[in-house]
């Protein structure tokens, strides 16, 4: 059961990524590597974290504007 969990865990996460692209691109903004953080579904109760991915002060500020 616990296994499932997790893997549940980790595609919701996936799931997220590809609505954070989406959300993104819709706005002009191309993100170069938002992805699910490598490590944090290894934990014993995993909570997959999304990291938006590096980008350049130019695309953060187009981001900021976006979320404002």
């Amino acid at each position: 059961m616990e296994a499932r969990h997790s893997a549940l865990r980790v595609e919701e996460a996936e799931d997220v990524v590809k609505e954070l692209r989406a959300a993104l691109a819709k706005a002009g903004i191309t993100p170069p590597s938002p992805g699910q953080d490598p490590v944090s579904p290894a934990r014993e109760v995993p909570r997959p974290l999304v990291e938006p991915g590096r980008c350049s002060v130019g695309t953060a500020r187009r981001i900021a504007a976006v979320v404002r």
